[in-house]
């Protein structure tokens, strides 16, 4: 690779760290090309940009970025996940690791700091950011559907009595 490619790819790496709030690395050695084009297929579905770089080039690109123990992580062929949502990729991987024994997330850097394999694991159990978002909205919305069914029942059980007495005065007038 000429000078100019090596470091327009580190440049890319150093742009795509920075632009993120989660990379995370990714051992792949041993996977089959449909099962690379599987996962690549359900990471861009969640907007996750998945590369392979060398690795003495992203050595080097986070040695720039002060963040070189990270490259503890890489070892062999190594990919990199980038998402603006942490939980997404790490979800991702980890479920698709199940299957895919090949896959494995070694580390990562999630918002300017290192975090190790169990932490990625940990952050894929949380739920999804729309999860989070829907669970908020429903907690708020809760005390405003509870005040709706109060204030209803008010003119609910003033309707039923009326119907009471009309029924009432129904019978004593037929009788």
């Amino acid at each position: 690779m000429a000078r100019p490619e090596k470091e327009a790819a580190i440049e890319e790496l150093k742009e795509n760290i920075g632009s993120s709030s989660i990379a995370i690395l990714t051992k792949y050695q041993g996977i089959n090309v449909s099962d690379v084009t599987a996962l690549r297929a359900k990471l861009r579905g969640e907007d996750v940009l998945f590369r392979v770089y060398k690795n003495t080039l992203a050595r080097r690109a986070l040695d720039e970025l002060e963040l070189s123990e990270v490259a503890d992580f890489i070892e062999g062929p190594t990919a990199w996940a980038f998402c603006k949502d942490p939980v997404a990729p790490a979800k991702i991987l980890k479920e698709f690791s199940k299957d895919v024994s090949a896959i494995r997330m070694q580390g990562g850097i999630l918002d300017g700091k290192v975090v190790d394999a169990e932490t990625l694991i940990t952050l894929a159990q949380l739920p999804s950011r729309d999860q989070l978002l829907a669970h908020t909205v429903a907690t708020i919305a809760a005390p405003l559907r509870n005040l709706v069914g109060v204030l209803s029942a008010v003119s609910r059980n003033f309707v039923n009595v009326l119907d009471q007495i009309r029924i009432q005065k129904e019978e004593a007038g037929a009788a």
